[in-house]
């Protein structure tokens, strides 16, 4: 970020399970429970915001918003793809799968920084599923929201009421405004990057976590650490501003 740059001291982090099935979406959980732990070591609050889990226990999509101190600026180099090599805990013949999970990371915007306008979003609301148990099957409080000027569609569910659940939808909705905001004005200014997320393929990897060699090595700075069971615990801070000086220097 550059000294011009506002501080963003909240993140919308969207994280997505990508190749691998059911073991991608075990992968996405840990990636979920690690950024959690590490907000909470940096004393950080953590907030759910939307959420699909599978029926063991994985995660087919999380979205949450992460706030403190620098949050942007601590985590943003935390986007891409993710991949994972390990035994997973469905795998019978003890063979190393291969999988993968996407990170997005979205600065949380001001309520002055970015305008939705009643006339351009289009609510559709419908009665939440999974965990939560009969009371939120039983009411119409999920929502959907599409921008109706880029076409970006939002759902939120986890909140038991649909107010709750619709200030969720238009804070994620902000965030990826801002995001488009922000890539346009590289674009015309000469530095368009790449998508965060990639297509998750497991070739486009940022980050490999390797259980059986207990490491892991973020491949833009060519750079690897130990103790990965430390790591997934949320002890990542170390290794954040260690890719943050890397990515600075490159």
């Amino acid at each position: 970020m550059s000294e011009e740059s506002p501080k963003y001291n909240a993140v919308i982090m969207e994280i997505r399970a990508g190749v691998g099935g059911e073991e991608a979406a075990l992968f996405a959980s840990d990636l979920v429970r690690m950024y959690t732990r590490f907000a909470q070591i940096k004393e950080g609050k953590v907030n759910v915001l939307d959420s699909s889990m599978t029926e063991i226990g994985g995660t087919k999509d999380t979205t949450m918003e992460i706030s403190g101190e620098g949050a942007y600026e601590l985590l943003e180099n935390e986007a891409g793809v993710h991949r994972v090599q390990r035994i997973p805990t469905t795998e019978k013949q003890g063979r190393i799968h291969t999988s993968t999970a996407t990170v997005a990371v979205l600065a949380k915007p001001s309520a002055t920084e970015i305008n939705i306008r009643p006339q351009d979003i289009r609510s559709e609301y419908y009665k939440a599923s999974g965990a939560g148990g009969q009371y939120v099957n039983k009411r119409m409080s999920a929502i959907r929201i599409i921008h109706i000027p880029t076409g970006e569609v939002v759902t939120c569910q986890t909140e038991r009421s649909l107010q709750q659940n619709k200030e969720s939808a238009l804070s994620i909705l902000a965030a990826r405004l801002l995001s488009q905001q922000k890539q346009k004005l590289e674009k015309e200014m000469g530095g368009a990057r790449r998508s965060q997320i990639g297509t998750a393929m497991r070739e486009e990897k940022m980050r490999t976590y390797n259980f059986p060699q207990d490491r892991v090595t973020d491949h833009r700075i060519n750079k690897s650490w130990h103790d990965i069971e430390s790591i997934m615990s949320g002890k990542i801070e170390k290794m954040v501003k260690n890719v943050a000086e890397g990515l600075k220097q490159g």
